[in-house]
């Protein structure tokens, strides 16, 4: 056989097994929001992906991985969205660092409201154990990366990123989508007012 026959169907396997883990951390997400981390089992998962306990055992070592999975991959649209809200405030002339850092809050509150219930599927509690030392430790990066926008600022950027934290939870947890809406705006808003005080 000739490596040209081999490659496509290696290329379909592959195209394959990613469209399992796919199916997988998509059935997972539901079944997780639906159910909770705790209540959900690993049969409900597969049969709501339509695979085999095997195939999830291939792609994850089980249920925590799952859901570490979702949270990962949330952050890293997260941190897309975030940076290239600042990118785009940089290129727009902004030098401040205040107005680049909303413009990155905004765009992580949005991501929180577009992608609303796996956002709060994090923020619950109901998570594997020791997912709780993983926020912290993920707080504590994001306050490193807000102080280096506010040099020499250190108790700003306490205040700031505290102020964010409560508002994330409190608009990702709102039961009203338009109010949460709202609330995340007057919330920006203050924020950027306490620089100025």
């Amino acid at each position: 056989m000739s490596g040209d026959t081999e490659r496509p169907v290696t290329t379909r396997t592959s195209e394959r097994g990613a469209a399992t883990r796919g199916a997988l951390l998509n059935a997972a997400k539901e079944t997780f929001i639906t159910s909770g981390f705790a209540e959900a089992g690993v049969t409900d998962v597969v049969a709501r992906a339509g695979a085999s306990v095997g195939s999830l055992y291939h792609h994850f070592s089980g249920k925590a991985d799952l859901y570490l999975t979702l949270f990962e991959e949330f952050q890293k649209r997260q941190t897309q969205r975030t940076r290239q809200a600042v990118q785009d405030a940089r290129a727009d002339g902004e030098t401040d660092p205040m107005p680049q850092f909303l413009a990155a809050a905004r765009a992580y509150l949005e991501g929180c409201l577009a992608e609303r219930d796996l956002a709060a599927l994090f923020l619950r509690g109901d998570a594997p154990p020791g997912f709780e030392v993983i926020m912290r430790d993920r707080l504590r990066q994001w306050a490193r990366r807000t102080a280096a926008l506010f040099e020499h600022e250190d108790a700003l950027v306490v205040v700031v990123t505290g102020a964010l934290a409560a508002v994330v939870q409190e608009v990702t947890l709102s039961e009203d989508p338009e109010q949460a809406r709202k609330m995340a705006e007057d919330a920006l808003r203050i924020i950027g007012d306490i620089r100025h005080r």
